[in-house]
C-alpha cells in the first residue's frame, strides 16, 4: 500500500512539474508582435532579397506575427513555417554566438546550411563570415542560455 501510494505522489508530482514548466519564447519582434520588421521570411530564399511583407498577408507562429509579400509566399510559410522562420529568435547571430541579443538589419541577412540568419549589419555579417561554422555552432550553444536567461 505505501509503494502504492508513494506511485501515485510521485505521478502527481510530476503532472504538476510538467504543467508549470511551459516553453520559453524569446523573439524579436515590434510592438505589435510583427517579426523581421515587417519583412517576409520566405522572400529571403525565394528572391534572395528582403521584400516588405502586407498585412492582408499575414500568419503566426511561435508567438510571432510573419507577414509575406504574396499570397504565395505566404502559403509556402504556412506549409513549413520552421523552415522559413529566423533563427534565434530573429536577433543578430553573430550577436547570439557572443551571447548578446542584438538589433539587425534586414539587409544583412544570409542563408547558411538552410537556416535564415539575420545580423546587425552587413560589417557584422562579414565579420560572422570570418568563421561561419564555428560562430553558428556558438550561437547554437548559446541560444538555450539566453532563452533561459531572457525569454518569457
Amino acid at each position: 500500500m505505501a509503494h502504492r501510494t508513494l506511485s501515485i505522489t510521485l505521478l502527481s508530482l510530476f503532472s504538476i512539474t510538467a504543467a508549470l514548466a511551459v516553453e520559453r519564447t524569446l523573439l524579436n519582434l515590434d510592438r505589435t508582435g510583427v517579426a523581421v520588421q515587417g519583412y517576409d521570411p520566405v522572400a529571403f530564399f525565394a528572391v534572395k532579397a528582403p521584400l516588405k511583407g502586407k498585412p492582408e498577408f499575414t500568419s503566426e507562429f511561435h508567438g510571432a506575427k510573419y507577414r509575406f509579400h504574396s499570397a504565395k509566399n505566404k502559403a509556402a510559410f504556412d506549409a513549413e513555417p520552421a523552415k522559413f522562420e529566423p533563427q534565434f529568435g530573429g536577433y543578430c547571430a553573430f550577436g547570439v554566438s557572443k551571447g548578446k541579443l542584438v538589433e539587425i538589419d534586414v539587409d544583412a541577412f544570409q542563408i547558411v546550411e538552410g537556416r535564415l540568419l539575420l545580423q546587425y549589419s552587413p560589417g557584422v555579417r562579414d565579420d560572422f563570415n570570418r568563421d561561419t561554422a564555428a560562430n553558428l555552432k556558438k550561437a547554437d550553444a548559446n541560444w538555450p542560455h539566453l532563452l533561459e536567461k531572457k525569454g518569457r
